[in-house]
């Protein structure tokens, strides 16, 4: 069946911002509209018992305002984008066939990526290979292996910096491997990621005006965690005996900073301040992924309740929803 054009699919709302700007706060204040359902788009969240330090709604809230993703993985299994965008076009889906506006809220910006690129079928990683990149490297640099993939694949090598080890000794490894240069495995897959989606994605990013401001909210949210019981939180998990911080729901900002506290790595002033500055960095990269999105719709964030005003503003005058 031919797909829908993308401006006849019912919405779906997309509210993100950095760490701390109050998302949830206004995604809770939407929903109670009675138009939207909320579906978490945050990677901390996914994992039970990781509640305090990942600010997961509490059962009052939820009660209010159900989210949809959050508490759906044991935090020993990863949980990745890939998993995030089969889940999220499931959720979609139910919440259309229910009526409902979907509203996605969260801070992690390569699950709205996910969810709106796709993710191309990439060949599987090839060790060998990899290895046999990385030697040259260390013999000739990063800059001559990403002059060896301009000729190759002059599109991939043009987005790339120079020195983005990762990155280039990926798309090095898929052009040897099969003959075929990353760019074209992500144009076809272009061509075919828009006839899944059931409806088309409006982004509304919260930008918080006052930088300083998000980083005294920051401060002032990470000792409201460690007042509420974070550091009992984390003991918890420790105590299970099987997770470590190597794996991807303990790298959450907050966790990995109490972890090594509570093992004795750091005294508590240490674990505070480098949790703060975490979180600001988290903030800082979350901000410079919002600048470059596409088509999105800017709300000017104050940090106080006159944000929620904004955000339905913003859906009113840009895509004709009111509350």
């Amino acid at each position: 069946m031919k797909p829908l054009p993308s401006d006849r699919l019912p919405p779906a709302i997309c509210l993100a911002g950095p760490t701390a700007s109050g998302k949830t706060r206004i995604a809770v204040e939407l929903v109670q509209s009675g138009r939207f359902e909320i579906i978490s788009v945050d990677s901390a969240l996914v994992y039970r018992g990781l509640d305090i330090g990942a600010g997961k709604p509490d059962a009052a809230t939820l009660a209010l305002a159900p989210h949809r993703l959050i508490d759906i993985r044991d935090p020993a299994a990863p949980y990745s984008a890939a998993e995030f965008r089969s889940d999220a076009l499931r959720e979609l889906r139910q919440v259309l066939q229910a009526g409902k506006i979907p509203l996605l809220v969260g801070g992690t910006m390569l699950y709205f990526k996910a969810l709106r690129d796709g993710l191309a079928d990439l060949p599987p990683a090839d060790p060998a290979l990899r290895e046999r990149i990385a030697d040259m490297a260390d013999r000739l640099g990063w800059p001559a292996i990403h002059a060896r993939l301009a000729l190759v694949d002059p599109l991939t090598a043009a987005r790339l910096n120079p020195n983005d080890p990762q990155r280039l000794q990926r798309a090095l490894e898929v052009y040897e491997s099969t003959g075929r240069p990353l760019s074209e495995f992500h144009r076809r897959h272009r061509d075919e990621v828009a006839t899944d989606l059931p409806c088309t994605l409006h982004f509304v990013g919260l930008m918080p005006a006052d930088r300083a401001a998000l980083h005294q909210v920051i401060a002032q949210r990470f000792q409201h965690m460690l007042d509420a019981g974070l550091l009992d939180e984390v003991r918890a998990l420790q105590a299970r005996g099987d997770l470590s911080c190597d794996l991807p729901s303990l790298r959450s900002v907050g966790y990995r900073q109490v972890w090594d506290f509570l093992a004795g790595h750091s005294d508590h002033d240490m674990m505070v301040a480098k949790a703060v500055a975490a979180t600001r960095q988290l903030a800082k990269r979350q901000l410079t992924w919002l600048r470059g999105w596409k088509d999105l719709q800017e709300v000017p964030a104050t940090l106080t309740a006159e944000d929620v005003i904004n955000v339905k503003s913003c859906l009113k005058s840009k895509l004709g929803i009111s509350m």
